[in-house]
C-alpha cells in the first residue's frame, strides 16, 4: 500500500473504532499509526484493539505504529453539597485538603504536592479556563483566592495553573501500571502527558529503557519554557493544543505550534500537531473551512503527523474524519509553495557521515531525477535523517527490524519495508531495485539512490551512497 501523501495521520480508537471491519476501513483510508488513549477503557479494552491492529497489519502486509497516549496528573476539585456553586466576580474563595463537600466558601483540592506549589499571585484556570481565581494568600493546607472570572463550578471540575511549576511527577500511579502494560504488549509509542521539564522525560525513558519511542507532549507553558531540553531527551513531541489552549493566551498558541513543529523539525525528532483539528467532524460529515485550514498549516510547517482523537475514537464520520485529513495533505503537498516551504528549511547538519549522506543522498536524487531513495536502517536513526530533508523524492526505509518499521511510521515521508538486511553489496543494490519495483515506486531503466552502511546490519554505520539502476533482469531474478 503506497500512500500518495507524505504528511502521516495518528487516529484515535474508541467507542466509534473498536470493530475489526471499521478499523480496517480507517488504515485503508490512510491511517499510518493508531492511538490508544489510556485517559479512557481498561486494559482489556485497550489489548483487544491492539491485537486487531497487529491482526490487519499481518493481513495488509504493512507495518503500522501503535502509540499509547497516558493520562498523566488530572488535578480536579472535590465535590459540592449540591453539585455546584456560582462564584461570583471579586469573591474570596478557598482551596483546602478538607475533603469535606464544599459551598460558596470553600472547596477541596485533594492534590497536597499541587497545593505546596500554590504561591501569592498564582493564577487558577478552573473548568477548561472558563473560571479564573488568583491566589492572594496560602496556609497551612488551605489557599485563599479572589475570583478573577467566575461563574458556575461543579463538582470534580479540572484545574490548570499555567505559571507554576507543579511539584509532581508526570508518571502517575495509574501511569506506571498503565505505562508496564503497554510496554508487555508491545506498543512503538509511549506519549507522556503533563510535561514540565527535561527530567520528566529521562524519568519515562529511564523505565522503558529502549522498548518503545517515548513522545513528550507539549501543553504546559513550562514545557515551552524548557523546549530545547525536552526535545533533545525526546524520541518525538506531540503539540498537545488541548491543555496548552487553555493555559496560554489563545492568540499565542499558533506561534507557539510553529515554534515547537520547527525545533523538532530542526533536531529531527518527528512532531504532530494534535487537538481539535477536525473537531467538527464528530457529528458532521464534512469539517468546516477553518478547520481545513488549520490541517492544512499545520502540514504546510512540516509537522510530519496530524491527529484525530474524538473525530475518530467516539464521532459520528470517523472513516470519513480520516479521509478528509488524508485529502487535505495530498492537496497541500502537489501545492508549489508547499515545495519551496520544505526546501527553504534544512536544519543544520552534524558533523557525521550519516547527516551528510542523507543530506547528499536527498539533492543528487533531485539532480537525476531518482524515483526513490532507499536508505537501509536497523535502529531507524537513518531514516530519520532522510525524513528531515523533507525532500520530494519518495524514500523507502528497509529495515530487519519489525519493531524499527513501526516506530517508524510515524515519520514524515518513510515507506517502511520490513526484510532481511542485505548479505553484501551486490545483494543490498539487487534488494533495493526490487523493493522499489514492487512497492510501485520505480520502473525498469529508472534511478534510485541507495544509503546504507558497511559492515552491514551495524546500527550507525551509514557510509555508502550509490545510485542504481532499476533493470530488467534483477527484477526477472527476483
Amino acid at each position: 500500500m503506497r500512500r500518495l501523501r507524505k504528511t502521516k495521520i495518528l487516529a484515535t480508537l474508541g467507542p466509534a473504532s473498536t470493530e475489526p471491519e471499521i478499523v480496517e476501513k480507517l488504515h485503508l483510508a490512510g491511517v499510518d499509526v493508531f492511538r490508544l488513549n489510556f485517559s479512557h477503557g481498561e486494559h482489556a479494552d485497550h489489548k483487544d484493539r491492539y491485537d486487531t491492529i497487529r491482526a490487519l497489519e499481518l493481513k495488509q502486509g504493512r507495518p503500522i505504529g501503535i502509540l499509547a497516549d497516558l493520562q498523566g496528573p488530572k488535578i480536579r476539585v472535590g465535590t459540592f453539597q449540591d453539585t455546584s456553586i456560582i462564584l461570583e466576580n471579586g469573591a474570596s474563595f478557598q482551596l483546602d485538603l478538607d475533603e469535606t463537600p464544599g459551598d460558596i466558601n470553600r472547596v477541596s483540592l485533594p492534590h497536597p504536592k499541587v497545593m505546596e506549589s500554590l504561591e501569592v499571585g498564582t493564577n487558577l484556570l478552573l473548568d477548561d479556563g472558563k473560571l479564573n481565581l488568583k491566589v492572594t494568600s496560602t496556609g497551612d493546607h488551605t489557599v485563599t483566592c479572589e475570583v478573577i472570572t467566575g461563574g458556575k463550578l461543579s463538582d470534580r471540575k479540572g484545574v490548570n495553573i499555567p505559571n507554576a511549576i507543579i511539584k509532581v511527577s508526570a508518571l502517575t500511579e495509574k501511569d506506571r501500571r498503565d505505562l508496564d502494560f503497554a510496554l508487555e504488549i508491545g506498543v512503538d509509542w509511549i506519549a507522556l502527558s503533563f510535561v514540565q521539564r527535561p527530567e520528566d522525560v529521562a524519568e519515562i525513558k529511564k523505565i522503558v529503557a529502549g522498548r518503545a519511542g517515548v513522545m513528550a507532549k507539549i501543553e504546559k507553558p513550562a514545557a515551552v519554557e524548557h523546549l530545547e531540553g525536552i526535545i533533545e531527551l525526546s524520541d518525538a513531541i506531540m503539540v498537545a493544543r488541548g491543555d496548552l489552549g487553555v493555559e496560554i493566551p489563545l492568540q499565542k498558541v499558533p506561534s507557539i505550534q510553529k515554534q515547537i513543529i520547527a525545533m523538532a523539525r530542526e533536531a529531527g525528532k518527528p512532531v504532530v500537531v494534535a487537538t481539535q483539528m477536525l473537531e467538527s467532524m464528530i457529528t458532521s460529515p464534512v469539517p468546516t473551512r477553518a478547520e481545513v485550514t488549520d490541517v492544512a498549516n499545520a502540514i504546510y510547517d512540516g509537522a510530519d503527523a496530524v491527529m484525530l482523537s474524538a473525530e475518530s475514537a467516539a464521532g459520528d464520520f470517523p472513516i470519513e474524519a480520516v479521509t478528509t485529513m488524508s485529502d487535505i495533505a495530498e492537496e497541500i503537498e502537489i501545492d508549489p509553495i508547499y515545495r519551496k516551504m520544505m526546501d527553504a528549511h534544512h536544519g543544520l547538519l552534524e558533523a557525521t557521515t550519516a547527516d551528510a549522506i542523507s543530506a547528499a543522498a536527498s539533492q543528487v536524487a533531485s539532480t537525476i531525477s531518482a524515483t526513490a531513495v532507499v536508505t537501509y536502517t536497523t535502529s531507524g536513526s537513518t531514516a530519520l535523517r532522510a525524513s528531515r530533508e523533507r525532500g520530494e523524492t519518495p524514500v523507502l526505509a528497509l529495515t530487519p527490524s519489525l519493531n524499527t518499521a513501526r516506530r517508524l511510521a510515524i515519520a514524515w515521508g518513510l515507506h517502511c519495508v520490513f526484510t532481511k538486511d542485505a548479505e553484501n553489496f551486490s545483494d543490498m543494490v539487487e534488494k533495493a531495485c526490487n523493493t522499489c519495483f514492487k512497492e510501485g515506486f520505480s520502473r525498469p531503466g529508472e534511478r534510485i539512490v541507495i544509503m546504507a552502511g558497511v559492515p552491514f546490519g551495524t546500527p550507525g554505520s551509514t557510509n555508502i551512497l550509490r545510485i542504481a539502476w532499476v533493470g530488467e533482469k534483477k527484477l526477472n531474478s527476483a
